[in-house]
C-alpha cells in the first residue's frame, strides 16, 4: 500500500499528476492519494494524522507558505515522509537538499520521471521495513518508525501504541508485537512491551518511560531487569 500526498494550489495541476500516477500504479500495487491546496492544509493535516503518508509531492511555487517552508515546518515532525517538489523552475533542486527532499519534478511532468521516482519511492520503503512497525486499524494503516516507539500496552486484545508524537491502537496480540519488533523491546510484564532505549528509569518493581511508571511483573523481573540492563550497557540492538 503506497500513501501519496498531493499539494498544489492549483487543481488541474493536481488533478493531472494524479492521473498519470494512476496510469503508472499497476491496481494490485495498492495505493491511496490525498489532495492538499496549501501548505498550511498539509501541515494541519500532518499533525493530526502522522505516520499516514508515504510520499508528498510538493509544488513550491504555493500561495501562502511556499512548498519549501511547508517541508521544513514537515521536517519539524517527520523524518520519514519521501517528499518530492514539483516546480516550474529547476533552480529549486538544491535548496531540497536541506529538506531532505528525495527528489524534484519540472513541470509539465513527464511520466518516465515520475516513473523513476515511484520506482524509488518503493525501493525505499521496502529497505525501511525493518526499521518500522506497521500497524492497521479500522481507520488505515500505519507504519510507524521503531525509535519512536516508546511502549505498547495491551488490554484484551487492543493494543495500543504509545510514541513520541500520539498514540496508535489496534486489535493483536502483543506476543506478535514483540516478536515483530525483537531486540531491543522488552516485555515486562503481560500486558506492557517497552523500548528499552526509551526508559529512563529502573525502579525495584517498575521503569520510568517518559512520565509514565510502568510496573514489571513478579513473573518477568528477573528477565526484564537483565534484558534492559543489557540494553542499557549496550549489549542488544539499540534503536
Amino acid at each position: 500500500m503506497l500513501r501519496i500526498g498531493i499539494c498544489d494550489d492549483e487543481v488541474g495541476a493536481r488533478d493531472a499528476l494524479r492521473f498519470s500516477l494512476e496510469r503508472l500504479l499497476r491496481e494490485d500495487d495498492g495505493k491511496v492519494f490525498y489532495d492538499f491546496s496549501s501548505g498550511e492544509g498539509v501541515v494541519r493535516w500532518l499533525t493530526k494524522h502522522a505516520g499516514e503518508l508515504d510520499l508528498l509531492f510538493l509544488d513550491v511555487e504555493l500561495g501562502g507558505i511556499s512548498g519549501m517552508e511547508t517541508a521544513r515546518q514537515i521536517r519539524q515532525r517527520d523524518s520519514n515522509l519521501m517528499i518530492v517538489f514539483v516546480t516550474g523552475y529547476a533552480d529549486f533542486v538544491f535548496d531540497g537538499y536541506a529538506v531532505g527532499a528525495m527528489d524534484y519534478l519540472v513541470k509539465p511532468v513527464k511520466e518516465d520521471k515520475l516513473k523513476r521516482v515511484l520506482c524509488r519511492a518503493q525501493e525505499l520503503l521496502e529497505s525501511l521495513k525493518p526499521q518500522i512497525f506497521v500497524v492497521q486499524n479500522a481507520e488505515g494503516l500505519y507504519r510507524i518508525a521503531r525509535k519512536d516507539i516508546l511502549y505498547l500496552s495491551s488490554d484484551r486484545r487492543l493494543v495500543k501504541v504509545l510514541t513520541v508524537g500520539r498514540e496508535y491502537s489496534y486489535y493483536g496480540r502483543l506476543d506478535e508485537a514483540e516478536s515483530s519488533l525483537g531486540p531491543g523491546f522488552v516485555r515486562i510484564h503481560q500486558r506492557y512491551l517497552v523500548h528499552a532505549g526509551s526508559v529512563s528509569k529502573i525502579e525495584k518493581n517498575h521503569v520510568i518511560v517518559g512520565d509514565v511508571s510502568l510496573p514489571i511483573s513478579r513473573a518477568l523481573l528477573k528477565s526484564a531487569m537483565a534484558a534492559l540492563a543489557r540494553n542499557m550497557l549496550g549489549g542488544e540492538n539499540q534503536l
